[in-house]
């Protein structure tokens, strides 16, 4: 065993690693509760969130860039904000993907159901999940073959939608509800629940980007970050115009958007009343890799950042071992164990759809918390390096100021988690997350301070001799 990580992701995994973090399960089944709440102006929701990750993403690619030792944000916030904040943001980045995951692997149980009903969904989530540990355990450039054709697949999916959708649009095409047409996202209104209903599709659209910011955990494996980075972020944009909006207009000009059902997937309902059959089942397919794609990053990011506490003295030793593909095995195989807790919650509870609301809020409030941390370590950075920001090649124009405008955002959206009993109940977990890892934080800095101490005493011991 050793103790380093290997550079094996180049620059197409970097690529579709990127894409493919925004482009996930939130978009291809929560996309169905969000149109419910908020009818055709959810394209407003996901254009006003796409810029302002985009401005997150230029930051966060800026920090990463400024500093060659930087291997993810847990050491931005380290240098910027102090051990506790990487502490923090390392531990709940990694929470965060083990309750995302969990709404994935939900998801994955509901999509097999499709098929076949008579497939429990716990038997389901419990082979992907011991299919995803072999292949993670194998190194990060199978893991990056892996998420390239994942996200292969869900572009091509998207792009075939688009185009089969805007066919059937130009040819007026007539389905059990309408006839496809672009006046479909506004004869029955825009906002049609009102400025209510609007402000309310912001916690599940949140929710859709969550792993845009991938690219700062694989900083550290990827072969030439000063390339990879600043392309994966310029390419965020495009990403949403086509890949959110695009396909959110054609599915609501198909089928107006009162005809979509909440607790399934949009994507699958629209093929379904095309009336080909098989098309559905296709796409269905492809939401079901969609989800294990994000499962398969979770598992992947939560590995690197038990590996990168552990470095830091901030987890258990033992976490920060490689095996002989420069694989975390022991912190991988330990973040994926805590998954199979879905199995146990997929057993229990029978309403899928409850149960990944009630889980991706939770992840929401705990990737709000990761990107707070994130863009205050931006915010310092900038105003405390004027000079360095100006000259950066690669940065977020505007600097700190820009850095206080997305705060602003995300500090909106945790508030509004507090409007809906759904929502509200998930951000009750947050001061129980905080007291919890203070606590963890308290207990390791005291261990260091003692064994600090200890060895201090034995020098000295050595010395009077």
């Amino acid at each position: 065993m050793s103790d380093h990580l290997q550079r094996g992701l180049s620059n197409r995994h970097i690529q579709l690693i990127a894409i493919g973090g925004a482009i996930g399960t939130g978009l291809f089944l929560g996309s169905g509760q969000t149109i419910s709440l908020t009818g055709s102006s959810i394209i407003f929701t996901y254009l006003i969130i796409g810029v302002v990750l985009f401005m997150f993403m230029r930051g966060l690619g800026e920090l990463l860039l400024s500093n060659s030792r930087y291997k993810s944000f847990v050491d931005i916030a380290n240098d910027q904000l102090g051990p506790y904040a990487g502490f923090l943001i390392g531990w709940t980045y990694w929470m965060s993907w083990i309750t995302s995951s969990m709404s994935d692997l939900t998801a994955m149980g509901s999509y097999v159901s499709y098929w076949s009903s008579n497939i429990p969904n716990w038997l389901t989530i419990l082979f992907i999940v011991l299919l995803l540990m072999a292949f993670n355990s194998l190194g990060s450039n199978l893991f990056g073959e892996i998420e390239f054709w994942f996200s292969m697949i869900k572009i091509i999916t998207i792009i075939v939608l688009i185009v089969v959708g805007l066919a059937f649009i130009i040819l007026g095409f007539k389905t059990n509800h309408s006839t496809a047409s672009f006046t479909n996202l506004y004869d029955n209104g825009v906002f049609t629940h009102g400025a209510y209903g609007f402000l309310m599709s912001f916690q599940m659209a949140v929710y859709s980007f969550i792993g845009i910011e991938l690219i700062g955990v694989t900083a550290g494996e990827t072969k030439n970050p000063n390339v990879s980075i600043p392309r994966a972020v310029n390419s965020v944009p495009i990403r949403i115009l086509l890949f959110y909006i695009g396909s959110l207009i054609v599915i609501m000009s198909i089928t107006p958007w009162d005809h979509i059902s909440a607790d399934k997937s949009p994507f699958v309902q629209v093929f379904a009343l095309i009336g080909i059959p098989f098309a559905a089942s296709a796409i269905n397919f492809v939401v079901l890799t969609a989800a294990a794609s994000a499962t398969n990053s979770g598992i992947f990011s939560d590995s690197r950042m038990l590996f990168g506490l552990a470095q830091d003295k901030q987890a258990p030793a033992i976490m920060g071992k490689t095996n002989k593909h420069g694989v975390p095995h022991i912190a991988m195989f330990i973040s994926t164990s805590i998954l199979l807790v879905a199995v146990m919650l997929n057993y229990i509870f029978p309403n899928t759809m409850q149960l990944f609301i009630y889980i991706t809020t939770i992840s929401t409030v705990l990737y709000l918390l990761v990107w707070i941390l994130i863009i205050v370590s931006y915010i310092k950075y900038a105003y405390t390096h004027k000079e360095e920001h100006k000259q950066n090649v690669f940065k977020l124009k505007g600097g700190f100021l820009s850095g206080y405008a997305v705060l602003a955002f995300f500090f909106f959206v945790f508030v509004l988690l507090f409007f809906s009993d759904d929502t509200r109940r998930a951000v009750y977990f947050l001061p129980i997350w905080l007291l919890a890892t203070a606590l963890m934080y308290l207990k390791i800095k005291r261990k260091k301070e003692q064994s600090n101490q200890e060895n201090l005493n034995k020098e000295t011991a050595l010395t009077d001799k």
